[in-house]
């Protein structure tokens, strides 16, 4: 099998996320600008939130529940900020590989005109990398998207779009290339559900039917 890497996307027709089953793929060169987004109350305070908080991420498909780690705490925190202000409600999972990851986070799916450019968004930064040795593509694990290695030598991951792995034995290679910020606690059924999707009549590995992030709640701490 072929390397796969996750990473973010060109606006062009060869510059897709990392590589599929049919062959590699280039690195990114940038992220766009952020998408606006209607202005809402917190949907919980992100002091409540703890060290390795827990969140609910509702989908269309289910629900998964994941715990972000405190060894990871810039990708925990910004987690925490994002979903508190609702960035992540209606965003899609717009890359979609079987037998390897769900992707979403980009604010560039709320608008279906945007269809060409989702993979490239994200919050306007980026956030230094938490490569924490020990922490590996587990099933469920929680990592966060980045460009390619040429354009990002230092790993720096997108400010707002992460995967969840759905095969660790097509992952394992990305061991200590990607930050690790959290794992799947219950809902590994939905994750399998969303991960046997047909995809490909809009774009290359996007869901055919929209699977979308509803809202996610915090659990607890």
């Amino acid at each position: 099998m072929r390397t796969k890497f996750i990473a973010m996307t060109l606006i062009a027709a060869s510059a897709l996320f990392g590589c599929k089953n049919g062959g590699n793929k280039t690195d990114a060169q940038k992220e766009t600008e952020p998408v606006k987004t209607e202005k809402k109350g917190l949907a919980f305070n992100p002091d409540s939130a703890g060290a390795e908080p827990v969140f609910d991420i509702a989908t269309t498909m289910g629900t998964i529940r994941i715990k972000l780690y405190s060894t990871t705490p810039s990708h925990r925190n910004n987690f925490v900020k994002l979903a508190s202000q609702r960035f992540y409600d209606g965003i899609l999972f717009h890359r979609v590989i079987k037998d390897f990851m769900i992707q979403t986070g980009d604010p560039n799916t709320k608008n279906p005109d945007l269809v060409a450019e989702y993979g490239s968004g994200g919050p306007g930064y980026t956030i230094p990398a938490e490569i924490v040795k020990g922490l590996t593509h587990k099933k469920g694990a929680l990592a966060a998207a980045r460009k390619g290695d040429m354009a990002n030598p230092e790993k720096a991951s997108s400010g707002s779009q992460f995967y969840i792995v759905a095969d660790p034995a097509n992952c394992s290679h990305l061991d200590g290339e990607y930050t690790i910020f959290g794992e799947t606690i219950d809902g590994f059924d939905v994750i399998d559900s969303i991960n046997s999707v047909e995809t490909g009549l809009k774009k290359r590995d996007l869901p055919n039917a929209d699977i979308k992030i509803l809202h996610i709640d915090l659990v607890k701490e």
